[in-house]
């Protein structure tokens, strides 16, 4: 009996992996039918989209099992007296329950709408049925979070059946009604600061301002829905897995190698090689704080042996972890083409002259190539050389993590696939070299591959679609419009804009979420930085480097957190072990902002 429990208990590990696995197949029939007979499967990518819904809320409800959805920080949570943050938890876990009926409801109004005049995909089945996975999934994660509140497990039960469905009634009940904004804001401010999934507090505000102008709340559900199928969007899991796959086995050890060999073993040997590894793994496994875990292990006792204090080697790599946004095929990267509306072999090229110059501030400006910072052992310095011999063989064995990035932004840059098919290509090229050839990852180990993606993809698209549905609200209400005129009228010219803006992303990126700072912020920041003039290539690169800065600013920066966890220090520890890399990289931030053609010179020669 408990067996069968727990099998029930995993059902959406099983539906959140398989529709990822439908997402990775399909693309690559797609490209071995098409020169074959000039054409493959009829609307293949519309079924990969809308597989997509379901990786998110399947794999949303994963990573709520495995305690894994975004919240902002401890806040109220992380207070000393239990008494505060028991009833924070409290409060954080009830309202998000009630919160999620409410999406259940709006999304149940938005799919019957869709059952009325339905549409097929292709063979004739209608996208309603892939809908149905909004309402049901946000009735479960409603009912799972109510199943965390700490009380006896009867109350435990009723709550999970209870407050969901008081939610589905209450937004029934209210829908087409103008209620008041005020109380809802606090609220939700409230429910942030206690610690609670920012998706549901995305979610709730943008219920809350829909409601105070008496709209229908399916438009919350529907922009979850707009975005979850997007036709570039499948190409963010797939390139999540692929680097999953590398995170997960020995390709970190075997890039150590090979970085270590070529830029020696010495002081700034070893420095410039822990930055660039760790700024093209995070490119790779699109995540920093899988960077941090990997290479974190491998990298210190390295950073240390060279001289450099403990403090000082945890620094390096928490900050040179964040610096692979800019790299393809970085997911932000890939996310803010989608959202801004620019190709993404585009940005790809784009990124990579800035990616260098913010190494070269990190590792100029911070002070990691100064021998005066480290206690250096002359017996290391005689090995600090660069070893060709040890860097042939260690190419050698790392080959095929060499060719993965080619793979993935040649198929794209050269036109031999669409994003999603790159992305597949990427993903199922990262599979068969670690499984056939380094014989590193089985059955079993593809499995949770597929299950770890879906669970870390599934809140990311969760937080995008909740974003989105707050987004569109701000621009049918003119915000950007009203932003351009009065922002020109406070500052007169391009280059006092550029500075504000940078300022105002910091401070942005240490407050939100990276994902749904690219979502709620650039459709509002892109126009004003239109009306500057500014290339919206260049504008993107800059808003990219900002979020690697909020990496490493509190209470938001991931990498702190990440890097407390994995080396066992304070967050206080870590939070001062980055601060001269953190004043490098703000650097290299302005540096980039003022000198645009570091982000157009690759494209315009490429010429796109």
């Amino acid at each position: 009996m408990i067996s069968v429990l727990r099998r029930l208990a995993s059902f959406d590990a099983v539906l959140a992996g398989a529709a990822l696995a439908l997402m990775l197949v399909l693309p690559l029939i797609e490209i071995v039918l098409r020169p074959l007979f000039g054409v493959g499967i009829a609307n293949a990518p519309v079924f990969v989209q809308h597989a997509g819904l379901v990786l998110a809320m399947f794999g949303a409800l994963v990573a709520e099992r495995g305690g894994h959805l975004t919240s902002l920080g401890a806040g109220f949570a992380g207070a000393r007296d239990a008494r505060v943050r028991q009833a924070a938890r409290w409060y954080a876990l009830i309202a998000s329950a009630l919160l999620c009926g409410m999406l259940a409801q709006a999304s149940w109004t938005f799919v019957t709408a869709e059952m009325e005049v339905p549409r097929a995909i292709a063979y004739a089945v209608p996208g309603w049925w892939f809908m149905l996975a909004m309402p049901f999934g946000f009735l479960l994660l409603g009912a799972r979070l109510a199943r965390r509140v700490e009380c006896a497990p009867l109350l435990r039960w009723l709550a999970a059946l209870l407050l969901p469905v008081l939610g589905w009634w209450f937004a029934g009940h209210f829908d087409g009604q103008t209620l008041a904004l005020w109380p809802f804001a606090i609220g939700l401010l409230l429910l942030l600061l206690c610690g609670a999934p920012v998706f549901a507090v995305l979610g709730g505000l943008g219920l809350a301002l829909f409601w105070s102008e008496g709209q229908p709340l399916a438009a919350v559900p529907l922009s979850h829905y707009q975005i979850t199928v997007n036709p570039s969007l499948p190409a963010l899991p797939l390139f999540t897995l692929a680097g999953l796959v590398f995170a997960r086995t020995g390709a970190a050890a075997r890039l150590g190698t090979l970085f270590t060999a070529l830029f020696g073993g010495g002081v700034a040997g070893t420095a410039i090689a822990a930055a660039v590894l760790c700024s093209c793994f995070t490119a790779l496994t699109g995540g920093s704080g899988v960077t941090i875990l990997a290479l974190g292990g491998l990298l210190l006792p390295l950073l240390m042996k060279a001289g450099f204090p403990e403090r000082r080697g945890i620094g390096l790599v928490t900050s040179a972890s964040a610096l692979g946004v800019l790299l393809a095929p970085s997911v932000p990267l890939i996310m803010y083409a989608i959202i801004a509306r620019v190709p993404i072999n585009t940005m790809f090229l784009a990124g990579v002259l800035p990616a260098l110059v913010m190494v070269f501030f990190l590792l100029v400006v911070g002070g990691f190539l100064r021998r005066g910072n480290v206690a250096v052992d002359h017996a290391e310095t005689a090995k600090s050389r660069p070893d060709f011999a040890a860097a042939r063989r260690a190419a050698w064995a790392a080959k095929w993590e060499i060719l993965a990035p080619v793979v993935a932004v040649g198929s794209l840059v050269g036109g031999f696939a669409t994003p999603t098919e790159s992305a597949a290509l990427t993903a199922a090229y990262a599979l068969l070299t670690q499984s056939l050839l380094h014989r590193e990852i089985d059955g079993r180990g593809v499995m949770r591959a597929l299950v770890e993606c879906a669970q870390v993809i599934g809140g990311i698209m969760l937080i995008l679609g909740m974003a989105l549905g707050l987004t569109n609200y701000l621009v049918d209400a003119g915000i950007p419009d009203q932003g351009i005129d009065w922002v020109q009228s406070v500052l007169p010219n391009k280059w006092t804009f550029l500075i504000a803006l940078n300022l105002f992303l910091l401070l942005a990126g240490a407050l939100m979420e990276i994902y749904a700072a690219i979502v709620v912020l650039v459709p509002l920041l892109l126009p004003i930085a239109l009306a500057y003039g500014i290339d919206p290539v260049h504008f993107g690169i800059i808003f990219l480097a900002n979020l690697e800065l909020a990496y490493l600013t509190p209470p938001s920066g991931m990498n702190l957190y990440f890097s407390s966890a994995m080396f066992g220090k304070s967050l206080r520890e870590v939070a001062v072990s980055v601060l001269p890399a953190a004043l490098a990289i703000f650097l290299g931030v302005l540096t980039i902002s003022l000198l645009p053609f570091l982000a157009t010179w690759l494209p315009s020669v490429a010429g796109l």
